[in-house]
Protein backbone atom coordinates (compact mmCIF):
# COMPACT_ATOMS: atom_id res chain seq x y z
CA UNK A 1 0.00 0.00 0.00
CA UNK A 2 3.10 2.35 0.41
CA UNK A 3 3.71 2.39 -2.90
CA UNK A 4 0.43 3.23 -4.10
CA UNK A 5 -0.15 6.26 -5.43
CA UNK A 6 -3.20 8.16 -6.10
CA UNK A 7 -4.16 9.98 -9.06
CA UNK A 8 -4.16 13.61 -8.80
CA UNK A 9 -7.41 15.29 -10.70
CA UNK A 10 -6.60 18.60 -13.12
CA UNK A 11 -8.19 21.18 -10.04
CA UNK A 12 -6.03 19.75 -7.84
CA UNK A 13 -2.86 20.02 -10.32
CA UNK A 14 -3.85 23.72 -11.40
CA UNK A 15 -4.26 24.39 -7.69
CA UNK A 16 -0.67 23.26 -6.77
CA UNK A 17 0.74 24.82 -9.85
CA UNK A 18 -0.71 28.07 -8.75
CA UNK A 19 -0.29 28.14 -5.34
CA UNK A 20 3.85 26.99 -5.86
CA UNK A 21 4.11 29.79 -8.39
CA UNK A 22 2.78 31.98 -6.30
CA UNK A 23 4.55 31.01 -3.42
CA UNK A 24 7.71 31.38 -5.26
CA UNK A 25 6.73 34.73 -6.60
CA UNK A 26 6.04 36.21 -3.10
CA UNK A 27 9.46 34.91 -1.61
CA UNK A 28 11.20 36.52 -4.73
CA UNK A 29 9.61 39.93 -3.78
CA UNK A 30 9.99 39.08 -0.04
CA UNK A 31 13.64 38.61 -0.74
CA UNK A 32 13.96 41.70 -3.04
CA UNK A 33 11.96 44.09 -0.58
CA UNK A 34 13.83 42.97 2.27
CA UNK A 35 17.04 43.47 0.57
CA UNK A 36 15.56 46.85 -1.11
CA UNK A 37 14.76 47.69 2.68
CA UNK A 38 18.10 46.87 4.48
CA UNK A 39 19.68 49.27 2.18
CA UNK A 40 17.29 51.98 2.02
CA UNK A 41 17.56 51.89 6.05
CA UNK A 42 21.80 51.89 5.42
CA UNK A 43 21.66 54.90 3.02
CA UNK A 44 19.33 57.29 5.22
CA UNK A 45 21.62 56.44 8.02
CA UNK A 46 24.50 57.12 6.22
CA UNK A 47 23.60 60.18 5.35
CA UNK A 48 22.88 60.96 8.55
CA UNK A 49 25.70 60.66 9.46
CA UNK A 50 27.10 62.43 7.32
CA UNK A 51 24.72 65.49 7.92
CA UNK A 52 25.57 65.22 12.01
CA UNK A 53 29.73 64.94 10.90
CA UNK A 54 29.22 68.35 8.86
CA UNK A 55 27.47 70.29 11.33
CA UNK A 56 30.19 69.40 13.81
CA UNK A 57 32.45 70.29 11.58
CA UNK A 58 30.70 73.57 10.50
CA UNK A 59 29.90 74.45 14.84
CA UNK A 60 33.23 73.86 15.78
CA UNK A 61 35.98 71.42 16.07
CA UNK A 62 40.17 71.63 16.56
CA UNK A 63 41.48 71.89 20.02
CA UNK A 64 40.24 75.66 19.67
CA UNK A 65 37.11 74.27 19.91
CA UNK A 66 35.60 76.56 22.53
CA UNK A 67 32.98 75.45 25.70
CA UNK A 68 30.42 77.63 23.75
CA UNK A 69 30.21 75.46 20.63
CA UNK A 70 30.53 72.09 22.54
CA UNK A 71 27.43 73.12 24.81
CA UNK A 72 25.64 74.27 21.12
CA UNK A 73 26.64 70.57 19.80
CA UNK A 74 25.33 68.70 22.68
CA UNK A 75 22.30 70.85 22.84
CA UNK A 76 21.92 69.65 18.92
CA UNK A 77 22.64 66.79 19.07
CA UNK A 78 21.35 65.51 22.37
CA UNK A 79 23.55 64.37 25.06
CA UNK A 80 23.17 60.74 24.60
CA UNK A 81 24.23 61.05 21.27
CA UNK A 82 26.74 63.36 21.79
CA UNK A 83 28.70 62.26 24.84
CA UNK A 84 28.23 58.19 23.79
CA UNK A 85 28.68 58.59 19.83
CA UNK A 86 30.36 61.38 18.79
CA UNK A 87 34.60 61.67 19.19
CA UNK A 88 36.99 64.34 18.24
CA UNK A 89 39.95 62.76 17.63
CA UNK A 90 43.79 63.98 16.52
CA UNK A 91 45.55 63.32 13.20
CA UNK A 92 47.32 60.19 15.41
CA UNK A 93 43.52 58.96 16.50
CA UNK A 94 44.39 60.27 19.76
CA UNK A 95 41.07 61.63 21.64
CA UNK A 96 41.33 65.50 21.27
CA UNK A 97 40.81 66.98 23.51
CA UNK A 98 41.39 64.14 25.79
CA UNK A 99 38.29 63.13 27.86
CA UNK A 100 38.68 63.63 31.62
CA UNK A 101 35.19 62.77 32.48
CA UNK A 102 35.84 58.71 33.13
CA UNK A 103 34.20 57.47 29.70
CA UNK A 104 35.24 53.80 28.57
CA UNK A 105 33.24 53.09 26.05
CA UNK A 106 35.82 55.06 23.20
CA UNK A 107 35.12 54.63 19.86
CA UNK A 108 37.35 52.19 17.43
CA UNK A 109 39.71 53.68 14.46
CA UNK A 110 40.10 50.85 12.43
CA UNK A 111 43.14 51.06 10.13
CA UNK A 112 41.39 51.21 7.16
CA UNK A 113 39.63 54.53 8.16
CA UNK A 114 42.78 55.94 9.60
CA UNK A 115 44.66 55.59 6.85
CA UNK A 116 41.75 56.46 4.02
CA UNK A 117 41.36 59.55 6.54
CA UNK A 118 45.20 60.12 5.82
CA UNK A 119 44.17 60.74 2.19
CA UNK A 120 41.75 62.88 3.51
CA UNK A 121 38.38 60.33 2.54
CA UNK A 122 35.75 59.36 4.82
CA UNK A 123 34.90 56.01 5.88
CA UNK A 124 31.94 54.31 6.97
CA UNK A 125 31.68 50.92 8.31
CA UNK A 126 29.62 48.91 10.92
CA UNK A 127 31.70 48.39 14.22
CA UNK A 128 30.69 46.93 17.74
CA UNK A 129 31.57 49.03 21.07
CA UNK A 130 30.98 48.26 24.76
CA UNK A 131 28.57 46.21 25.02
CA UNK A 132 28.56 44.04 21.87
CA UNK A 133 26.07 46.76 20.63
CA UNK A 134 26.40 47.05 16.82
CA UNK A 135 27.16 50.59 15.35
CA UNK A 136 27.26 52.33 11.73
CA UNK A 137 30.57 54.99 12.30
CA UNK A 138 31.28 57.82 9.95
CA UNK A 139 35.40 58.66 10.00
CA UNK A 140 35.57 62.18 8.33
CA UNK A 141 38.81 63.75 8.60
CA UNK A 142 39.40 67.62 8.58
CA UNK A 143 41.51 69.12 5.78
CA UNK A 144 42.99 72.30 6.26
CA UNK A 145 45.84 73.55 4.28
CA UNK A 146 46.48 70.76 2.39
CA UNK A 147 46.57 68.37 5.95
CA UNK A 148 44.58 66.59 8.47
CA UNK A 149 44.13 69.04 11.28
CA UNK A 150 41.66 66.14 12.93
CA UNK A 151 39.32 63.04 12.46
CA UNK A 152 35.60 63.34 13.51
CA UNK A 153 34.04 60.09 14.43
CA UNK A 154 29.77 60.06 14.78
CA UNK A 155 27.99 56.58 15.23
CA UNK A 156 24.74 55.75 15.27
CA UNK A 157 22.91 52.53 17.21
CA UNK A 158 21.49 49.92 14.82
CA UNK A 159 19.39 48.51 16.90
CA UNK A 160 16.59 50.65 15.44
CA UNK A 161 17.21 49.80 11.92
CA UNK A 162 17.71 45.96 12.63
CA UNK A 163 14.19 46.22 14.99
CA UNK A 164 12.43 47.46 11.47
CA UNK A 165 14.15 44.77 9.61
CA UNK A 166 12.86 42.41 12.14
CA UNK A 167 9.36 43.65 12.19
CA UNK A 168 9.17 43.94 8.23
CA UNK A 169 11.07 40.29 8.04
CA UNK A 170 8.20 38.76 10.64
CA UNK A 171 5.69 40.35 8.38
CA UNK A 172 6.81 38.49 5.35
CA UNK A 173 7.07 35.59 7.03
CA UNK A 174 3.24 35.62 8.44
CA UNK A 175 1.66 37.29 5.28
CA UNK A 176 3.26 35.08 2.77
CA UNK A 177 1.49 31.66 3.65
CA UNK A 178 -1.51 33.46 4.92
CA UNK A 179 -1.51 35.08 0.97
CA UNK A 180 -0.76 31.89 -0.48
CA UNK A 181 -2.93 30.08 1.27
CA UNK A 182 -5.71 32.20 0.72
CA UNK A 183 -4.65 32.06 -3.19
CA UNK A 184 -4.94 28.50 -3.18
CA UNK A 185 -7.95 28.47 -1.76
CA UNK A 186 -9.20 31.13 -4.22
CA UNK A 187 -7.87 29.21 -7.33
CA UNK A 188 -9.39 26.13 -6.25
CA UNK A 189 -12.65 27.64 -6.52
CA UNK A 190 -11.59 29.05 -9.71
CA UNK A 191 -10.98 25.72 -11.03
CA UNK A 192 -13.65 24.35 -10.02
CA UNK A 193 -15.60 26.66 -11.81
CA UNK A 194 -13.87 26.54 -14.79
CA UNK A 195 -13.85 22.55 -14.78
CA UNK A 196 -17.26 22.30 -14.32
CA UNK A 197 -18.43 22.41 -17.96
CA UNK A 198 -16.05 19.57 -18.31
CA UNK A 199 -17.30 17.20 -15.55
CA UNK A 200 -20.91 18.30 -17.47
CA UNK A 201 -19.10 16.81 -20.52
CA UNK A 202 -18.34 13.72 -19.13
CA UNK A 203 -21.59 12.88 -17.21
CA UNK A 204 -23.28 13.62 -20.76
CA UNK A 205 -20.49 11.28 -22.47
CA UNK A 206 -21.30 8.50 -19.34
CA UNK A 207 -24.65 8.51 -20.92
CA UNK A 208 -24.32 8.23 -24.69
CA UNK A 209 -24.25 4.36 -25.36
CA UNK A 210 -23.83 2.49 -28.86
CA UNK A 211 -27.16 1.62 -28.69
CA UNK A 212 -27.83 5.70 -28.20
CA UNK A 213 -25.67 7.80 -30.23
CA UNK A 214 -27.99 10.70 -31.28
CA UNK A 215 -27.18 12.50 -28.03
CA UNK A 216 -24.94 15.61 -28.28
CA UNK A 217 -22.40 17.67 -25.83
CA UNK A 218 -23.92 20.89 -25.39
CA UNK A 219 -21.76 23.97 -26.34
CA UNK A 220 -21.99 27.05 -24.21
CA UNK A 221 -21.85 29.37 -26.91
CA UNK A 222 -18.49 30.91 -25.77
CA UNK A 223 -16.34 30.01 -28.45
CA UNK A 224 -13.52 29.05 -26.12
CA UNK A 225 -11.35 26.05 -25.82
CA UNK A 226 -14.03 24.41 -24.38
CA UNK A 227 -16.42 24.62 -26.98
CA UNK A 228 -13.92 23.54 -29.16
CA UNK A 229 -13.21 20.61 -27.29
CA UNK A 230 -17.53 19.99 -27.42
CA UNK A 231 -17.62 20.30 -31.30
CA UNK A 232 -14.75 17.89 -31.47
CA UNK A 233 -16.61 15.19 -29.26
CA UNK A 234 -20.01 16.07 -31.10
CA UNK A 235 -17.77 15.44 -34.44
CA UNK A 236 -16.50 12.21 -33.30
CA UNK A 237 -20.10 11.26 -32.16
CA UNK A 238 -21.35 11.67 -35.19
CA UNK A 239 -18.97 9.59 -37.21
CA UNK A 240 -19.27 6.99 -34.35
CA UNK A 241 -22.93 7.58 -35.30
CA UNK A 242 -22.55 6.78 -39.04
CA UNK A 243 -19.92 3.78 -38.50
CA UNK A 244 -22.58 2.33 -36.11
CA UNK A 245 -25.29 2.44 -38.58
CA UNK A 246 -23.41 1.63 -41.10
CA UNK A 247 -21.83 -1.48 -39.77
CA UNK A 248 -25.67 -2.56 -39.22
CA UNK A 249 -26.74 -1.98 -42.54
CA UNK A 250 -23.77 -3.65 -43.51
CA UNK A 251 -24.75 -6.86 -41.50
CA UNK A 252 -28.45 -6.94 -42.43
CA UNK A 253 -27.60 -6.90 -46.19
CA UNK A 254 -25.57 -9.41 -45.48
CA UNK A 255 -27.87 -11.42 -43.78
CA UNK A 256 -29.83 -10.57 -46.55
CA UNK A 257 -27.39 -11.58 -49.21
CA UNK A 258 -26.91 -15.26 -47.38
CA UNK A 259 -29.95 -16.13 -46.60
CA UNK A 260 -31.63 -15.54 -50.33
CA UNK A 261 -29.06 -18.59 -51.94
CA UNK A 262 -30.08 -20.42 -48.59
CA UNK A 263 -33.34 -20.33 -49.31
CA UNK A 264 -32.95 -21.57 -52.34
CA UNK A 265 -30.71 -24.19 -51.59
CA UNK A 266 -33.18 -25.32 -48.67
CA UNK A 267 -35.95 -25.12 -50.96
CA UNK A 268 -34.23 -27.40 -54.61
CA UNK A 269 -32.98 -29.99 -51.25
CA UNK A 270 -36.18 -30.19 -49.39
CA UNK A 271 -38.22 -30.67 -52.96
CA UNK A 272 -35.71 -33.47 -53.92
CA UNK A 273 -36.82 -35.37 -50.99
CA UNK A 274 -40.36 -35.35 -51.00
CA UNK A 275 -40.38 -38.26 -53.45
CA UNK A 276 -38.47 -40.80 -55.16
CA UNK A 277 -36.76 -39.36 -58.63
CA UNK A 278 -34.73 -40.04 -61.39
CA UNK A 279 -30.97 -39.82 -61.41
CA UNK A 280 -31.46 -37.20 -63.57
CA UNK A 281 -33.48 -34.91 -61.80
CA UNK A 282 -31.36 -36.02 -58.66
CA UNK A 283 -28.61 -34.38 -61.08
CA UNK A 284 -30.36 -31.25 -61.98
CA UNK A 285 -30.71 -30.62 -58.08
CA UNK A 286 -27.63 -31.32 -57.42
CA UNK A 287 -26.31 -29.19 -60.35
CA UNK A 288 -28.30 -25.98 -58.85
CA UNK A 289 -27.40 -26.21 -55.26
CA UNK A 290 -24.00 -26.08 -56.84
CA UNK A 291 -24.58 -22.95 -58.43
CA UNK A 292 -26.04 -21.88 -55.42
CA UNK A 293 -22.96 -22.69 -53.28
CA UNK A 294 -20.48 -21.44 -55.43
CA UNK A 295 -22.28 -18.36 -55.21
CA UNK A 296 -22.27 -18.17 -51.41
CA UNK A 297 -18.48 -18.92 -51.49
CA UNK A 298 -17.84 -15.82 -54.08
CA UNK A 299 -20.00 -14.17 -51.19
CA UNK A 300 -18.33 -15.43 -48.36
CA UNK A 301 -14.77 -14.40 -49.92
CA UNK A 302 -16.24 -10.78 -51.05
CA UNK A 303 -17.07 -10.10 -47.63
CA UNK A 304 -14.19 -11.38 -46.08
CA UNK A 305 -12.01 -9.09 -48.30
CA UNK A 306 -14.23 -6.20 -48.16
CA UNK A 307 -13.96 -6.17 -43.88
CA UNK A 308 -10.34 -7.03 -43.80
CA UNK A 309 -9.74 -3.31 -46.50
CA UNK A 310 -12.35 -1.22 -44.32
CA UNK A 311 -10.65 -2.73 -40.72
CA UNK A 312 -7.08 -0.75 -42.58
CA UNK A 313 -5.07 -3.53 -44.69
CA UNK A 314 -1.77 -3.52 -44.75
CA UNK A 315 -0.32 -3.33 -48.48
CA UNK A 316 3.03 -4.13 -49.78
CA UNK A 317 4.55 -1.26 -50.99
CA UNK A 318 6.42 -3.63 -53.87
CA UNK A 319 6.72 -1.78 -57.18
CA UNK A 320 4.27 -2.53 -59.70
CA UNK A 321 4.07 -2.05 -63.69
CA UNK A 322 0.32 -1.15 -64.50
CA UNK A 323 0.52 -1.59 -68.10
CA UNK A 324 0.65 -5.57 -68.05
CA UNK A 325 -1.94 -5.32 -65.46
CA UNK A 326 -3.99 -3.34 -67.62
CA UNK A 327 -3.47 -5.68 -70.25
CA UNK A 328 -4.17 -9.02 -68.34
CA UNK A 329 -7.69 -7.35 -66.83
CA UNK A 330 -8.44 -6.42 -70.65
CA UNK A 331 -8.01 -10.11 -71.34
CA UNK A 332 -10.75 -11.08 -68.89
CA UNK A 333 -13.24 -8.21 -69.63
CA UNK A 334 -12.79 -9.07 -73.32
CA UNK A 335 -13.88 -12.75 -72.27
CA UNK A 336 -17.06 -11.29 -70.96
CA UNK A 337 -17.50 -8.61 -73.02
CA UNK A 338 -17.78 -11.56 -75.92
CA UNK A 339 -20.12 -13.28 -73.73
CA UNK A 340 -22.35 -10.40 -73.39
CA UNK A 341 -22.51 -8.88 -76.56
CA UNK A 342 -20.13 -5.96 -75.11
CA UNK A 343 -17.08 -4.31 -77.04
CA UNK A 344 -14.03 -4.25 -74.08
CA UNK A 345 -10.69 -2.33 -75.97
CA UNK A 346 -7.81 -0.91 -74.62
CA UNK A 347 -7.30 2.80 -75.27
CA UNK A 348 -4.16 4.44 -75.34
CA UNK A 349 -1.70 3.35 -72.68
CA UNK A 350 1.39 5.35 -70.92
CA UNK A 351 3.72 2.74 -68.90
CA UNK A 352 3.76 3.75 -65.25
CA UNK A 353 4.60 1.91 -62.43
CA UNK A 354 3.11 2.59 -58.67
CA UNK A 355 4.03 1.25 -55.00
CA UNK A 356 1.40 -2.05 -54.07
CA UNK A 357 0.11 -4.83 -53.97
CA UNK A 358 -0.36 -6.76 -57.61
CA UNK A 359 -3.13 -8.96 -56.69
CA UNK A 360 -4.69 -6.08 -54.85
CA UNK A 361 -4.74 -3.73 -57.49
CA UNK A 362 -5.47 -6.48 -60.43
CA UNK A 363 -8.89 -7.38 -58.42
CA UNK A 364 -10.00 -3.52 -57.98
CA UNK A 365 -9.50 -2.71 -61.55
CA UNK A 366 -11.25 -5.86 -62.51
CA UNK A 367 -13.93 -4.97 -60.68
CA UNK A 368 -14.13 -1.67 -62.24
CA UNK A 369 -14.22 -3.83 -65.95
CA UNK A 370 -16.76 -6.64 -65.20
CA UNK A 371 -19.35 -3.44 -63.54
CA UNK A 372 -19.25 -1.76 -66.87
CA UNK A 373 -19.24 -4.76 -68.88
CA UNK A 374 -22.67 -5.48 -66.28
CA UNK A 375 -24.64 -2.58 -67.07
CA UNK A 376 -23.90 -1.77 -70.49
CA UNK A 377 -26.33 -3.30 -72.59
CA UNK A 378 -25.39 -5.82 -76.10
CA UNK A 379 -24.07 -3.46 -79.02
CA UNK A 380 -22.24 -1.41 -76.29
CA UNK A 381 -18.37 -0.84 -75.48
CA UNK A 382 -16.30 -0.22 -72.71
CA UNK A 383 -12.77 1.20 -72.59
CA UNK A 384 -9.92 1.05 -70.79
CA UNK A 385 -7.32 3.52 -70.62
CA UNK A 386 -3.92 4.18 -69.08
CA UNK A 387 -2.29 7.46 -68.60
CA UNK A 388 -0.26 9.56 -65.89
CA UNK A 389 -1.00 13.16 -64.91
CA UNK A 390 1.10 15.54 -62.19
CA UNK A 391 2.94 12.29 -60.57
CA UNK A 392 -0.34 10.67 -60.04
CA UNK A 393 -0.90 7.15 -62.38
CA UNK A 394 -5.12 7.70 -64.31
CA UNK A 395 -7.00 4.13 -64.81
CA UNK A 396 -9.77 4.81 -66.68
CA UNK A 397 -12.54 2.24 -67.26
CA UNK A 398 -15.66 4.37 -69.55
CA UNK A 399 -18.44 2.59 -70.72
CA UNK A 400 -21.41 3.10 -72.87
CA UNK A 401 -23.83 1.71 -70.31
CA UNK A 402 -27.48 3.17 -68.53
CA UNK A 403 -25.42 5.44 -66.65
CA UNK A 404 -26.16 6.48 -62.67
CA UNK A 405 -28.51 9.25 -61.11
CA UNK A 406 -26.46 11.90 -59.72
CA UNK A 407 -28.32 10.90 -55.91
CA UNK A 408 -26.75 7.53 -56.55
CA UNK A 409 -23.29 8.83 -57.63
CA UNK A 410 -21.58 8.48 -53.90
CA UNK A 411 -23.98 5.56 -52.94
CA UNK A 412 -22.68 3.01 -55.29
CA UNK A 413 -19.73 2.83 -53.80
CA UNK A 414 -21.60 1.66 -50.47
CA UNK A 415 -21.81 -2.25 -50.13
CA UNK A 416 -24.97 -4.62 -51.23
CA UNK A 417 -25.91 -0.85 -53.40
CA UNK A 418 -27.33 -2.32 -56.89
CA UNK A 419 -28.79 -0.17 -59.41
CA UNK A 420 -30.23 -2.84 -61.18
CA UNK A 421 -31.00 -5.49 -58.90
CA UNK A 422 -32.59 -8.31 -61.50
CA UNK A 423 -29.70 -7.92 -63.04
CA UNK A 424 -27.68 -8.47 -60.17
CA UNK A 425 -28.55 -11.58 -59.10
CA UNK A 426 -28.72 -13.22 -62.80
CA UNK A 427 -25.05 -12.50 -62.41
CA UNK A 428 -24.51 -13.15 -59.33
CA UNK A 429 -23.44 -10.25 -57.94
CA UNK A 430 -23.94 -8.96 -54.32
CA UNK A 431 -22.74 -5.22 -54.68
CA UNK A 432 -19.56 -5.37 -53.12
CA UNK A 433 -17.50 -4.90 -56.54
CA UNK A 434 -17.20 -0.98 -56.35
CA UNK A 435 -16.93 -1.03 -52.55
CA UNK A 436 -14.28 -3.35 -52.67
CA UNK A 437 -12.13 -1.98 -56.01
CA UNK A 438 -12.68 1.67 -53.61
CA UNK A 439 -11.43 0.23 -50.77
CA UNK A 440 -7.89 -1.38 -52.03
CA UNK A 441 -7.36 1.95 -54.07
CA UNK A 442 -7.73 3.92 -50.83
CA UNK A 443 -5.11 1.69 -49.07
CA UNK A 444 -2.87 2.55 -52.04
CA UNK A 445 -3.62 6.10 -51.05
CA UNK A 446 -5.21 6.40 -54.36
CA UNK A 447 -8.82 7.88 -55.07
CA UNK A 448 -11.70 6.36 -57.02
CA UNK A 449 -14.02 9.27 -59.03
CA UNK A 450 -16.96 8.68 -61.37
CA UNK A 451 -18.62 11.08 -63.59
CA UNK A 452 -21.79 9.53 -65.13
CA UNK A 453 -25.70 10.72 -66.85
CA UNK A 454 -28.27 8.70 -67.34
CA UNK A 455 -28.63 6.88 -70.68
CA UNK A 456 -25.00 7.96 -71.36
CA UNK A 457 -22.67 5.70 -70.08
CA UNK A 458 -20.28 6.37 -66.73
CA UNK A 459 -16.51 6.78 -66.26
CA UNK A 460 -14.79 6.30 -63.75
CA UNK A 461 -10.95 7.07 -62.78
CA UNK A 462 -8.46 5.68 -60.45
CA UNK A 463 -5.54 8.13 -59.24
CA UNK A 464 -2.59 6.27 -57.38
CA UNK A 465 0.57 7.44 -56.36
CA UNK A 466 3.68 7.14 -58.76
CA UNK A 467 6.76 4.94 -57.82
CA UNK A 468 9.78 6.81 -57.38
CA UNK A 469 12.05 6.28 -60.69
Amino acid sequence: MSGLRLPLSIRTKLTLWYSGLLLAILVTIGVLSYSWLSFGLQQDLDASLLTVAQVIKDTGSSGQASGESEALLRQLLGPELYDKFVQLLDPEGRPHPPRGDGRTDVLPLSRQARARAARGLHTIETVTVAGAEPVRLLTLPVVRDGRVTEMIQVGMALRRTLAVRDRYFNTLIVLIPLGVGLAALGGAIIARAALRPVDEMVSTARRITAEDLSRRVERRGGGDELDRLAETLNGMLARLEDAFGQTRRFAADAAHELRTPLTVLRGGIEVALRMERSPDEYRRVLASSLEEVERLIRLAEDLLLLSRSLAGPEVGRAPVELEPLVLEVFEVGARLGRAAGVAVRVDATTPTAVAGDAAALRRALLNLVENAVKYTPPGGKVEIALGRTDGMAEVTVADTGIGIEPDDLERIFEPFRRLDAARARDTGGAGLGLAIARSIVIAHGGLVTVESRPGSGSRFTVRLPSAPA
